[in-house]
């Protein structure tokens, strides 16, 4: 009893790590240590029985929850090291008392409790593991530029929200083997990214074509190949663009690497938001933070739509003005272009998504089902397969 309650007393004097006395498991945990004391029959097991839900719900080993919690922790000490300061002794010193703290209470086993609880019931066990802690967050700090800390080690996709970042907690999961055709193009798109992730100078992307091509889930299939080396992405509205010198301060010196990612980008000529994306471009954003690039897809090549009254205007310099509109998509480093595929390209897709999807069906009558499928829906993309295949493995041919 002694003991709980002098680990009760330690987690109260967490400094670095104050915020876990916030989760809601280590709360639980704590009242359940004081209640314990108390040898209240009914208030002891309600109280493990509320500690027991709230771990259960996330798992239940006890240790794991705790270790992931601290490595997920975004505290002065981890956020010092993510920007290449000093920590000083102080705070090593501190780090490591409090990591042992932590470590002791991952270790608290189910059985000790219930020996202190005078009731003869069936009380559930949770699991436990012997982690050592300092060695692990060690390893983490020695690696960060890959693992990340605080949202970042455990999410990989991002909005903006508020002004804020917020986590997308079921991302699209499309990987590149799920892809097929446009290999070049996706290759363009690998190669930059490659440069981004080793440090070297990496260009702002338009991808640009046909609709259903595949631009999109090129940048997120990208994402997800290489979140495990310390890649992440951020969707950017267009309306929030003037946001983005934000972000840029923010993220510009963690060590982590990020795509910001704007989806099917398109300007009107008197567009405020026009004038933010061509300063961020003219500006290098990527020359100025080696670990940022923009990423952008369009429909269309001139990112401004313009019509053909405005070019009978009646401004002076109408053609500088015409030439500033048009020539925004010029602005990004690196412009690839996904067309609609031809017939041989389609049936090239056909095939893949069939063998992906577990199709089994004559080639010749998928092929001319296929051709069917996308001439009743306006033309071939890669998109049409995809939604053709997932109609025929619906129906189980």
């Amino acid at each position: 009893m002694e003991n709980l309650q002098q680990l009760v007393l330690r987690l109260h004097s967490l400094v670095l790590f104050h915020g876990l006395l916030e989760d809601p498991v280590v709360q639980k945990f704590m009242i359940l240590a004081q209640t314990a004391e108390q040898g209240d029959p009914e208030k002891c097991v309600a109280a493990y029985s509320d500690f027991c839900a709230q771990l259960f719900t996330r798992g239940t080993n006890f240790s794991d929850y705790l270790l992931q919690a601290v490595l997920e922790s975004e505290n002065l000490y981890i956020l010092k090291k993510a920007r290449g300061a000093k920590t000083g002794a102080t705070l090593e010193k501190c780090l490591k008392n409090e990591l042992a703290v932590l470590q002791e209470l991952a270790g608290i086993q189910s059985a000790q409790l219930k020996r202190l609880i005078p009731y003869d019931g069936f009380l559930p066990d949770w699991d436990s593991s012997g982690h050592n802690f300092l060695q692990i967050y060690k390893e983490r700090i020695a690696h960060i530029g890959t693992y990340g800390y605080g949202l970042f080690s455990k999410y990989h996709f991002f909005t903006v929200s508020g002004g804020e970042l917020a986590p997308v907690k079921h991302p699209d999961e499309t990987r590149l083997s799920a892809l097929s055709g446009y290999e070049y193009e996706r290759g363009c798109v690998v190669k930059n990214t490659l440069a981004l992730l080793e440090g070297k100078p990496a260009a702002n992307v338009l991808l640009y074509g046909d609709s259903g091509t595949g631009k999109s889930s090129t940048v997120k299939a990208v994402v997800n190949e290489f979140a495990q080396r310390g890649l992440r992405l951020i969707e950017i509205r267009k309306n929030q663009l003037r946001m983005i010198p934000a972000l840029i301060d923010t993220l510009g010196k963690n060590p982590l690497k990020f795509i910001l990612f704007i989806d099917d980008l398109s300007f009107t000529r008197d567009d405020d938001d026009f004038g933010a994306l061509k300063a961020i471009l003219e500006g290098s954003v990527s020359a100025r933070t080696k670990n940022l690039a923009v990423y952008a897809t369009s429909n269309r090549r001139h990112l401004v739509r313009e019509t053909f009254s405005e070019r009978e205007g009646d401004e002076v310099h109408a053609n500088d003005t015409i030439q500033q509109l048009t020539s925004l998509s010029d602005r990004f480093g690196l412009t690839i272009t996904f067309s609609r595929p031809n017939r041989e390209q389609y049936f090239t897709i056909i095939d893949h998504l069939s063998e992906l999807y577990g199709v089994k069906m004559d080639s010749g009558d998928l092929h001319r089902q296929a051709e069917i499928y996308a001439l009743e829906r306006g033309g071939r993309s890669p998109r049409v397969a995809k939604q053709f295949l997932e109609q025929v493995q619906s129906i189980g041919i």
